[in-house]
């Protein structure tokens, strides 16, 4: 398989399916949104910001992971009416 053999550079370089855009999307979101809270500049109660270092934290992984993710040669090749969308 092609996608075995690639580094990671390769990798991160090579086109992403759209389902795991959608979810870098996502990711980035979560990951914002948490550093939004934990910079406010009032005063929040500790489990909220708490809380918003596991949204980075998740959205941050989320991120990169889907990042990651390479569109394979085979899901190019499948015939439009057989695709499941």
């Amino acid at each position: 398989m092609k996608s075995n053999e690639m580094n990671i550079v390769q990798r991160v370089k090579a086109p992403t399916p759209k389902f795991f855009k959608v979810l870098r999307t996502i990711g980035l979101a979560l990951a914002t949104v948490g550093g939004t809270i934990i910079a406010s500049p009032i005063a929040l109660p500790a489990g909220l910001v708490a809380a918003a270092g596991y949204l980075v934290l998740g959205g941050g992984v989320l991120s990169a992971v889907s990042q990651t993710a390479v569109q394979d040669d085979d899901e190019q090749r499948v015939p439009k009416e057989d695709r499941v969308e």
